[in-house]
């Protein structure tokens, strides 16, 4: 699916559709005046035949926050062949030092997973699809890392 018809599903699949959607987008003037966004202009902004109006990245953004509808950022990463993969945060993600353990152990699965791919010379499709998974893992754990390491950085006694 292309950005422009995940736009047009995502706001047309909204409870209430543009119009109920609308009101929840907040724009501003030229006079500095906020005012919620007219369910015409939405459905015209989303309308993959209209050539004139188009969402801007910050209302693309606002609509996946307001819907919790994401198919516009999948849409956009796979346009330029990437794939995404939803982080969620682990229960003990703001204890650095948990976060540190968990990242080793999770190249520790995928190094035990590659060990068991590699015995026979021979990457099936379904051992590779187990290596994807596990990859996928550990740059997961890193990002979560690298996010906490982030928030730490010029923080003394962190550990």
């Amino acid at each position: 699916m292309n950005i422009i018809d995940a736009a047009h599903k995502t706001v047309k699949d909204s409870p209430g559709g543009a119009e109920a959607l609308a009101t929840r987008l907040i724009t501003t003037n030229d006079k500095g005046e906020e005012k919620p966004m007219s369910g015409a202009v939405l459905r015209n902004k989303v309308n993959p035949n209209n050539t004139t109006h188009h969402v801007t990245l910050k209302e693309a953004s606002e609509i996946m926050d307001l819907t919790g509808d994401h198919r516009i950022l999948v849409a956009l990463a796979a346009e330029h062949g990437y794939g995404l993969h939803r982080l969620e945060a682990p229960e003990n993600a703001g204890c650095l030092t948990s976060t540190i353990l968990a990242t080793s152990a999770s190249k520790g699965q995928f190094a035990k997973v590659l060990n068991s791919c590699l015995k026979d010379g021979l990457i099936t499709d379904n051992e590779f699809a187990q290596l994807q998974s596990a990859a996928s893992d550990v740059q997961a754990a890193m990002i979560m890392l690298m996010s906490l390491l982030r928030e730490a950085k010029g923080q003394r006694g962190v550990l």
